[in-house]
């Protein structure tokens, strides 16, 4: 039985000179929730609408279970973008019963269906109000219940989480993480990277059209540059600047985070530490995704 997973091939995408997309590579399999970040204009949305059929690749592959992504598999996609796509004048139910007509259900399964994602999401009660009346956090619930009305096979995301507070955030979690409990591939992207890097099994930081870094945060934290945090209480501002092999990433109130180069001597910045007074705290810190992040996209 061919694996459930969805490949996105080396795929490349120009618009005259510009390039937005150059051999993107990556795939997201069966229970995953991959996380897809980088700056406006890295080329995220463009590989997830050439994913989706939207925009045709100009050359490499999107395939699903090891077959091209064609217009029957994308019936059992789930998709919502980034700049949504709801009819604003048209009421939630019946939209809802629309797209799921539209994705194959019949009228019964669809009104059932739309009666259960509004009932989990949180807007039952708005069912009858056209989508313009909603707040934008209760369109972005719609849309949601909009890309599981169909109880898709794949979910990609195109930042699901803008725009919402954190009870609707905690929803959204829920419902994406129930979904990988089945075995359903899940991509979504973020600006959001504390959200990412709690939520997400898989990491792919994309820059300039190419994916730059790919794999588990603890995979991608291991690659980065050793850091620690040491607190000084008495230390004078700057007093690590000047340490070999050291640079100063944050100081504040006498606590300060350095990045060692490789050979530098953490034992020399603990003696130097130690020399200006006593030190309550001296560790290993783990970057974060947001360090990785810059670390990655700025180098």
């Amino acid at each position: 039985m061919t694996t459930p997973r969805l490949e996105i091939d080396r795929i490349s995408k120009r618009y005259g000179e510009v390039v937005a997309l150059e051999e993107m590579a990556f795939d997201v399999r069966a229970g995953e929730l991959f996380g897809f970040v980088g700056s406006n204009g890295a080329g995220k949305t463009t590989a997830m609408r050439i994913a989706l059929g939207v925009l045709a690749a100009d050359s490499g592959q999107v395939r699903w279970r090891g077959s091209p992504v064609d217009f029957d598999t994308r019936r059992r996609i789930g998709y919502m973008p980034e700049e949504r796509g709801l009819y604003p004048k048209m009421k939630v139910g019946e939209q809802l019963v629309y797209l799921a007509r539209l994705h194959g259900l019949s009228k019964a399964a669809a009104r059932a269906a739309a009666d259960s994602w509004t009932e989990r999401l949180g807007v039952a009660a708005r069912r009858n109000d056209p989508v313009e009346k909603l707040s934008l956090g209760n369109q972005q619930r719609v849309q949601l219940a909009a890309a599981l009305i169909h109880d898709p096979e794949v979910l990609v995301l195109d930042e699901p989480f803008s725009g919402l507070d954190p009870v609707a955030v905690d929803v959204m979690s829920g419902v994406l993480t129930e979904n990988t409990a089945r075995g359903v591939p899940v991509i979504f992207s973020s600006h959001q990277l504390e959200l990412v890097e709690r939520l997400c099994d898989r990491v792919g930081i994309v820059a300039a059209g190419r994916m730059v870094a790919c794999g588990t945060v603890d995979e991608l934290r291991s690659g980065g540059p050793s850091q620690l945090l040491v607190h000084a209480p008495a230390a004078a501002p700057g007093w690590a600047n000047r340490l070999p092999g050291v640079r100063v990433v944050s100081s504040d109130d006498g606590r300060a985070v350095l990045e060692l180069e490789a050979g530098a001597d953490d034992q020399a910045v603990l003696a130097a530490a130690a020399a200006t007074g006593p030190v309550h705290e001296f560790a290993p810190r783990r970057p974060s995704l947001t360090d990785l992040f810059r670390e990655v996209v700025t180098g």
